[in-house]
């Protein structure tokens, strides 16, 4: 982790070098397995996958602000939202990030980037909108201690095996059609169980990796609630501003959830409406667990939580 004043947490740490010790094991294993199945195309893959991954490391702040069709602010344009963000970085010793606004009316917020120092908090005029002055400092804690702990970027690279992997099955799939449809040769049907084999490993790898993700972005969500809490000593304000992200979710159109999805393993809360968040595949852990959570700590601090 970076070194801040947020809370270490030794389970996040242990869980990143986790993921991403048995992804690059996945990803070996694919690519071994495509040396022995297709010799020719095994180096390719291992060139496209290394890129991607290298692609999404260096651009992720950029690819992030693009999606949401967010624009960074300065200081004179939003004096209230960097004032606090100055603070909030004050008291975690830690270095400012860039500073975005999406205008949007979906209530949410993200942080993303390479490095504490490349990396940027966005923020929706949702959001802004929605929330009181402590709300809204809860939720900027909760996104700087993803940047301080580097668990963004963990999250930003572990997702390229499983493109790769997805790419890989889609492309194997179609060849494996054609293969079926283009003719009853020797040589077709040789051929047609090389790429079973491909399609096989690559769902195989595919789904661990989809697993493995959205296990480590439930458990960073967690960390992230807990070391925001902790830094603002305002646990809170936190809890009140995620029923309220949560409950206005309802209140969005389902066209523009469904336009945000992509980015729900980076939102604060996931832009999802009337559905159940306790699922292997959920990219957050339930409302209730988070509150639970803040609860223990408001407990711990000895103030009572309205």
């Amino acid at each position: 982790m970076a070194h801040s004043r947020f809370i270490k947490d030794r389970g996040l740490t242990a869980r990143m070098t986790l993921t991403m010790f048995l992804l690059g094991a996945l990803f070996v294993a694919l690519i071994v397995t495509l040396m022995f199945v297709f010799k020719g195309i095994a180096v390719i893959i291992g060139v496209i996958g290394i890129g991607i991954a290298f692609f999404q490391w260096w651009s992720s702040d950029k690819v992030a602000m693009r999606a949401m069709r967010a624009r960074e602010v300065t200081p004179e344009e939003a004096p209230e939202l960097h004032g606090m963000i100055d603070r909030l970085c004050a008291m975690a010793d830690m270095p400012k990030p860039r500073v975005g606004v999406a205008d949007m009316d979906l209530p949410n917020a993200f942080a993303t980037g390479r490095s504490p120092n490349r990396s940027v908090v966005c923020v929706t005029t949702g959001i802004l909108n929605r929330l009181t002055a402590e709300e809204l400092e809860g939720v900027l804690a909760h996104e700087l201690s993803h940047v301080a702990h580097r668990d963004v970027l963990v999250m930003t690279v572990a997702s390229s095996a499983g493109i790769v992997a997805g790419m890989l099955t889609q492309s194997m799939r179609f060849g494996g059609l054609s293969l079926l449809g283009g003719g009853r040769g020797r040589n077709n049907n040789s051929a047609l169980p090389a790429y079973l084999i491909a399609i096989v490993v690559s769902l195989v790898v595919y789904a661990i990796s989809f697993i493995l993700t959205r296990m480590l972005s439930r458990y960073r969500e967690l960390c992230a609630d807990r070391a925001g809490a902790y830094l603002t000593m305002k646990p809170g304000a936190l809890a009140s501003a995620l029923q309220k992200i949560t409950g206005e979710m309802a209140a969005i159109p389902q066209k523009d959830l469904r336009a945000s999805s992509a980015m729900n393993a980076f939102f604060i809360a996931p832009a999802i409406s009337g559905a159940s968040l306790k699922t292997l595949t959920s990219t957050h852990p339930s409302l209730e667990q988070r509150l639970q959570q803040l609860a223990k700590i408001q407990a711990e601090l000895g103030r009572p939580m309205g």
